[in-house]
């Protein structure tokens, strides 16, 4: 299979692959090593001077395909800053086609989709 420049650079350094641990931290998971891919966010939130819950930091574990470890990267990174909100920082299919993904691998993405929405739900709670 050819991966996509932005795929390569993401896989290969997979910037915030790690989890965080301690006070105020929340996990979200989705998927099964079993059945191949395994989505895991962990975030870290923080009130900004309006009140506004903020994502501070996060880290995340993929088993997967590049492009599975590749698009929870990003989103790991893009989500640093915003609020506290139950959607990805791009749409699914717009991340499909930001790093190339093959339709036949988009189930792949929802399960990203899923594990950020359960982080966020818990980092909520």
């Amino acid at each position: 299979m050819t991966y996509s420049e932005l795929t390569r650079r993401y896989f290969d350094a997979a910037p915030g692959a790690g989890i965080l641990t301690g006070p105020g931290v929340a996990r979200g998971a989705a998927g099964s090593r079993a059945l191949g891919t395994w989505v895991q966010f962990d975030l870290r939130t923080g009130a900004s001077p309006l009140t506004d819950r903020r994502i501070e930091s996060v880290r995340f574990l993929c088993f997967g395909c590049p492009h599975t470890i590749a698009v929870s990267a990003w989103v790991a990174e893009q989500g640093v800053g915003r609020p506290l909100r139950p959607a990805l920082p791009e749409a699914v299919h717009a991340l499909q086609r930001r790093f190339g993904v093959p339709v036949e691998k988009l189930g792949r993405l929802l399960l990203v989709e899923d594990a950020w929405l359960a982080v966020i739900a818990a980092g909520g709670s």
